[in-house]
């Protein structure tokens, strides 16, 4: 159920924006780039996760494991790279909204998201790559999917260059989106606390649902990378379940309802569509 709303709430607001003319602007394409995610994150989860619940015997085999890890780790480090972007493109909106229009035209737009997407396959893929050389002696891994460091740690061949790569690719997963996003947001509170109530108002509505889906999203991961590299066994294997989940059930659903019902653009456009599809309804059976 979880996995048909996701489906169906990202799709909505894709097509949404797609077919409104009024909404082809960076910002909505940004936008488009996150749900895409949203749905390419959670079919790389829901789908596996429902197989081993039906289950009686919970195997996976090793390539089938990698392709797992490739999808939830592009999916994590697209999301935040789109983040930051969309950080960049608010600090533009806000603090030169003269020069947005040529700082930020369309097609730089579509430049920014090829580029973040091929980033973070080509990331995830230098991992998968030293994974594939290693030879594996263990084949359980305590977790509900495949994590890289879990199976890393199965490996009885030398891992030094694993361990190393591991740790500079979590730091450029985080300095990488963190840098223009703590760029964007200090000039953004240099302008609102310097600017007039209208231009406080403007970041207010604009920048809320950007900084609850990113808040969110760096809560979920926080927890998966303390949990992925520490002993965890002391705290209850309920909520290590729950929060080891929580990236990927709760962004994919907060993201459309925060953007869909925070920013009137797409709001009132939703609301639009849904008036002429129960006009068209009610027309048809009058006929």
């Amino acid at each position: 159920m979880l996995y048909i709303v996701i489906v169906v709430v990202n799709t909505s607001l894709l097509v949404v924006i797609c077919v409104n003319r009024s909404l082809h602007e960076p910002m909505y394409l940004f936008l488009c780039s996150l749900f895409v995610n949203e749905l390419f994150g959670s079919t790389g989860l829901f789908p596996f996760l429902l197989v081993q619940i039906l289950s009686d015997v919970h195997t996976v085999s090793t390539s089938f494991c990698f392709l797992h890890i490739f999808c939830l780790y592009s999916y994590v480090n697209v999301e935040f790279c789109n983040l930051a972007v969309m950080s960049y493109d608010r600090y533009l909106a806000i603090c030169c909204p003269l020069q947005y229009n040529s700082r930020m035209t369309f097609n730089k737009a579509v430049v920014f998201i090829i580029v973040l997407w091929l980033y973070s396959f080509v990331k995830v893929l230098i991992t998968l790559s030293l994974n594939i050389r290693l030879t594996l002696c263990g084949n359980i891994i305590n977790s509900l999917y495949c994590r890289n460091y879990l199976v890393v740690k199965l490996a009885c061949s030398d891992t030094r260059v694993n361990n190393i790569y591991g740790i500079v690719g979590i730091v450029l997963s985080i300095l990488v989106p963190l840098l223009p996003i703590l760029f964007s947001y200090f000039q953004i509170l240099k302008v609102c606390f310097s600017g007039c109530k209208q231009t406080r108002q403007k970041a207010v509505s604009t920048c809320t649902p950007h900084l609850a889906s990113l808040l969110n999203f760096s809560f979920g991961c926080f927890f998966e990378i303390v949990q992925s590299r520490f002993d965890m066994s002391s705290v209850p294997s309920v909520l290590r379940i729950i929060l080891s989940l929580y990236f990927l059930i709760i962004q994919p659903l907060l993201n459309p309802l925060m953007y869909g019902l925070q920013m009137s653009k797409i709001r009132n456009t939703c609301k639009h569509v849904c008036y002429k599809m129960l006009a068209g309804r009610r027309n048809r059976l009058n006929n």
